[in-house]
């Protein structure tokens, strides 16, 4: 088994970005594609035109639409699929992962019904131990990153070891990765900075300012970091790249496919409608629902995940999630 073999189970626009940092890294990197045509673009003009027009990939990149052939003789193995396809992709690829191979979730997301992040979805399926299972969040749009602009990120694993490997294995001229064993607010964080996402871009869309903007931000990390640490995170993890800097960059930038999501929302198109206009999947619409019942279940208060999911379900407006976020029954900040 080569040491510098990844697959990399996605051909969307983050697992192709990131399948240039692990290449500027110095591994050889096969994508598993589900469209075939996508596949070959990659192979043979270098490009996957769909997600990331206009980017050259580096020639130790190459694609597949066979999972056996993508995940032959790799020693790691990056999962890029959107969250709530998981289990159902993961069972279909299970019998073809290497026996000891690491793998990576770059997936920010919480399944619908069982509530389960996506490292516990990874061993529920292949049962493949703690050790074996890591995941990589931080502030990383996926344009940025094809385009080789610095950025950091955490790696983060159970098994500390394994998580410096990974770090070995990705951190590139543009791309320098932290190390953390953390899995648990790495995780949370990414999940729930896209609910966040969603609305601050509603607050955009109503044409609103930076105050708004920032006051949802930071109410936003407080509900995460509420829940984080009932559930045991780290706080530290959630004032880090993979909590507050994914946030910023999931709420700031246009790039943000959560943030566009919550755009459209707030002047006023419907959610059937967004989904009818792209094929870019904003992960927060579906999580939504799914971290509000995670709060509920442990008993903490999460109003933005609840409004944000009472506007995607079309129960609510943006603008009255707005005035309700204004009219809540005040306390003081640190409750």
């Amino acid at each position: 088994m080569s040491e510098q073999r990844v697959a990399i189970l996605g051909a969307g626009s983050w697992g192709t970005a990131f399948s240039i940092v692990l290449a500027d890294a110095g591994n050889d990197v096969t994508i598993w594609g589900r469209r075939e045509e996508v596949c070959a673009a990659i192979n043979e003009q270098h490009e996957n035109a769909d997600y990331l027009p206009g980017v050259e990939l580096p020639r130790t990149v190459t694609a597949t639409h066979d999972p056996e052939k993508a995940m032959a003789d790799a020693d790691v193995v990056v999962l890029a699929v959107p969250s709530q396809s998981l289990r159902e992709n993961l069972t279909e690829w299970a019998p073809y992962l290497p026996d000891r191979a690491v793998m990576v979730s770059l997936m920010k997301g919480v399944e619908l019904g069982t509530l389960s992040r996506m490292s516990e979805v990874i061993g529920e399926v292949t049962g493949a131990g703690p050790e074996r299972i890591a995941v990589i969040s931080g502030p990383n749009l996926a344009r940025e990153i094809a385009r080789r602009e610095p950025a950091a990120s955490v790696v983060a694993c159970a098994d500390e070891d394994v998580a410096r490997m990974l770090q070995a294995r990705c951190h590139a001229p543009a791309f320098r990765p932290y190390t953390s064993v953390d899995v648990l607010g790495c995780e949370l964080g990414g999940a729930y900075k896209n609910v966040v996402g969603l609305a601050v871009g509603m607050a955009v869309g109503l044409g609103f300012g930076d105050n708004t903007t920032a006051s949802v931000i930071t109410r936003g990390l407080a509900e995460t970091a509420r829940l984080g640490m009932h559930l045991g995170a780290n706080p530290m993890t959630l004032m880090g790249l993979a909590g507050l800097g994914d946030l910023v960059a999931t709420c700031s930038s246009p790039l943000s496919r959560n943030r566009s999501f919550g755009e459209k929302l707030g002047r006023g198109m419907t959610t059937e409608e967004i989904y009818a206009s792209t094929r870019q999947v904003a992960e927060g619409a579906k999580s939504c629902v799914s971290l509000m019942q995670l709060a509920e279940r442990h008993g903490v208060d999460a109003p933005i995940a609840q409004h944000v999911d009472d506007v995607v379900a079309g129960r609510m407006t943006a603008n009255e999630m707005m005035d309700s976020f204004i009219a809540r029954e005040t306390k003081a900040e640190t409750d």
